[in-house]
């Protein structure tokens, strides 16, 4: 067999139609399908007969990883549904056959385990026949739902424990790593259960969305890969969630203090620091400063803390509401972005004596860094709008 193959790595396939190509493509596929069938086959015999022992291996699956350089956890997973297929004589065979794909068995496998016994064969058979049909993302919905064809009186309460030991599990297993690189970036993995992921997944896509993401970034521009357009919606969440909602801890609200000298505030590009020991830009600092949930703490020459901002800093909801009816939205010329998901800028800097009132101006995201970023000058033009150049 393997000489077989290996006759066929200098087959020239530019001669093969388009017809002949996709015939061929599917004969491939239920080939890969019918020799994995006899690999694991091989794999269960090889761990009944104790493969492995006589070199002091833990385990034949531990051998078989060593021995063919795969990884330990592919070798477990082919292992597993080795020792699966052994025990469903119906569903290796339709493997064997080249009937049902390897990721369409370990799906059959998944859901036919958690069934009651005496559905277990009935269920399996028929997923073997919706096969022909599904993809393995389909089946594994077919297969949550396959009690329902099968018995729909004990399909409400076996769907009711399930999906209680899948959130207990989920409970269990939540957790989230954060790890700074050292060069302005922290990493992250988290794991949530589905329905804490499922709002969360919605706030991230309202921020994340093609037309508020045009406003942010600048015209329309060159559309982000989702997981981009994802990170930078997470990032804008962060900024926006209401501080005071959060937990106290130590008797003071999760709000984080940027610290800055007198003039960084006032226009200058020394770095300020955050309290938890972060360095950041001096546009970015003067940017949260003006709206995002930070105190900014300034700095004299010495170092002594010349002012201390609070939350009433910010503009009340009454403010924001006036705001909005008599400004519409975003101030920046030839920008539409509403007024809800505009943020409140100082028209007169805060470090000069500006006031938090009604006459502050409304700036979409992305012009309200704009309007901090010292690489452009804002201009207020005839009827109230602003623009913005590139200084030189």
């Amino acid at each position: 067999m393997q000489s077989q193959l290996s006759d066929l790595s200098d087959v020239a396939l530019w001669s093969m139609s388009p017809d002949e190509s996709a015939a061929t493509l599917r004969a491939v596929t239920r080939l890969s399908a019918q020799l994995a069938e006899l690999e694991m086959r091989v794999a269960e015999h090889a761990q009944t007969v104790g493969v492995g022992e006589s070199v002091g291996a833990t385990s034949t699956t531990n051998f078989w990883a060593y021995a063919t350089h795969q990884t330990r956890s592919a070798a477990h997973g082919k292992m597993r549904l080795a020792v699966a297929l052994a025990a469903r004589p119906a569903l290796r065979a339709a493997v064997a056959a080249g009937d049902v794909l390897v990721e369409q068995a370990r799906v059959i496998v998944d859901a036919v385990e958690v069934l009651p016994a005496e559905h277990r064969d009935e269920a399996e058979a028929m997923l073997i026949k919706f096969a022909a049909d599904h993809d393995a993302k389909a089946l594994k919905v077919l297969g949550r739902r396959i009690l329902d064809f099968l018995d729909p009186e004990a399909a409400e309460a076996h769907e009711a424990k399930q999906l209680e030991d899948e959130e207990r599990d989920a409970a269990r297993s939540t957790k989230l790593t954060m790890t700074d690189d050292g060069h302005g970036k922290v990493h992250g993995r988290f794991t949530l259960p589905v329905a804490q992921a499922a709002m969360l997944k919605k706030a991230l896509l309202a921020f994340a969305a093609p037309k508020h993401r045009a406003a942010v970034d600048g015209g329309l521009g060159e559309r982000r890969p989702s997981a981009e357009r994802m990170g930078q919606a997470f990032v804008e969440l962060i900024e926006r969630y209401p501080v005071k909602k959060l937990p106290k801890a130590g008797g003071v609200s999760a709000t984080v203090v940027v610290t800055m000298d007198i003039s960084t505030l006032m226009g200058g590009l020394k770095a300020a620091s955050l309290d938890t020991g972060e360095r950041i830009t001096a546009g970015q600092a003067r940017r949260l400063a003006c709206e995002a949930g930070i105190i900014p703490a300034v700095l004299g020459g010495k170092s002594q803390v010349l002012d201390l901002g609070r939350k009433r800093r910010f503009h009340t909801e009454s403010q924001r509401i006036a705001m909005a009816i008599e400004q519409g939205g975003c101030n920046a010329e030839g920008c539409d972005w509403p007024p809800g998901l505009c943020h409140g800028h100082h028209p007169i800097p805060w470090s000069q004596g500006g006031e938090t009132n009604t006459d502050g101006m409304l700036l979409c995201p992305h012009h309200h860094a704009r309007a901090h970023d010292p690489k452009f000058r804002m201009t207020t033009q005839t009827g109230g709008k602003v623009a913005f150049t590139r200084r030189t």
